[in-house]
């Protein structure tokens, strides 16, 4: 068994992988610490598991684990392996953006390899540490990726892409309640967002001069999910990209090609990445769906994890969204 422990286990990505990790075969949970409810139950924080587990969180960090995940505020998990040591036997994978870029992978003993297993699956499989994509990354990349490894990426690319209020975190803010949020839609961040940088290394380490990427992220009235639509120009056939994009897939268990126009209900609550492809004169459209808690975030680290401990990739990931 792979013996886990979650750092920062209260919010929206520690919760998610607690339920991941009490139903996965070949892991189990050794601690799952927070400094805001040490001594609580679990299930205090996250009421659907109250029955499932009646572990506690705990206020100490024990050192004898398999893997360790870090979920904890951008910034906040550099801090943190400044203060905890690991064994060096213990794999650290971290749920923040502080170790995705290149000129932020080491720290100390430790290099961090960037975890989208659709690009990097045969490094992540040899490596100790993992940098887990961002949730927009994570989609936005997943839609440009295989136009990159064939060069086609040579026109601006334009990307509009909605979240739901949990992409936010967990602690309420003034675009995030309830009553602000419903019924309402917005722009933030524009061509700004920070993970521009992540999305923009992966595409130039498979073309080195891309097109300019304009992202303009939204705000959505929904909890959970993520649609992006990229567009750029693109001279060959819609055909020719359909078979681009199934080729470069071909491996990757989550993530599929869709023939028919797809939503985000269809993803929610899975580990999955639909995309669909559409040619209109010379522009091709992709638009891409995934959930930005599961592959996103959690779904996706779990996915890590087993690659790194020669599991199958899909082990503990078999998850059903309910479409009503």
């Amino acid at each position: 068994m792979i013996k886990t422990g979650i750092i920062g286990g209260s919010g929206y990505t520690g919760g998610e992988l607690i339920r991941l990790l009490l139903q996965h075969p070949f892991a189990s949970i050794k601690f799952v610490y927070s400094t805001t409810r040490a001594g609580q139950k679990i299930s205090a924080a996250h009421p659907d598991l109250l029955g499932v587990t009646d572990q506690t969180f705990t206020g100490k960090v024990p050192q004898d684990v398999d893997v360790v995940f870090l979920c904890l505020g951008h910034g906040n998990s550099r801090k943190f392996l400044e203060e905890y040591s690991f064994p060096e036997t213990c794999s650290i994978i971290d749920l923040s953006n502080d170790f995705r870029l290149a000129n932020d992978a080491n720290h100390r003993d430790r290099h961090f390899v960037y975890g989208l297993p659709e690009l990097n699956k045969a490094i992540i499989q040899k490596a100790r540490h993992i940098a887990n994509p961002g949730c927009f990354a994570t989609a936005i990349q997943l839609a440009l990726l295989p136009l990159a490894q064939e060069k086609q990426l040579d026109s601006e690319i334009h990307v509009n892409a909605v979240t739901g209020s949990t992409g936010a975190g967990i602690a309420p803010t003034a675009t995030s309640h309830f009553s602000w949020r419903n019924n309402n839609l917005s722009w933030y961040k524009p061509f700004t967002h920070q993970h521009l940088d992540e999305i923009l290394q992966s595409l130039q380490s498979l073309q080195a001069n891309t097109g300019h990427l304009y992202f303009l992220p939204n705000r959505g009235n929904f909890t959970r999910g993520i649609m992006a639509t990229a567009y750029t120009r693109y001279q060959r056939t819609e055909e020719e990209a359909i078979s681009t994009f199934r080729s470069f897939y071909k491996e990757a268990p989550f993530t599929h090609i869709s023939e028919e126009p797809i939503d985000l209900k269809q993803v929610v609550n899975t580990n999955q990445c639909h995309l669909h492809l559409y040619k209109h004169d010379d522009v091709l459209l992709i638009t891409s769906v995934l959930d930005n808690l599961l592959k996103g975030a959690s779904g996706q680290a779990i996915q890590n994890m087993n690659l790194i401990f020669g599991r199958p990739e899909t082990e503990g990931l078999q998850l059903k969204a309910g479409v009503y």
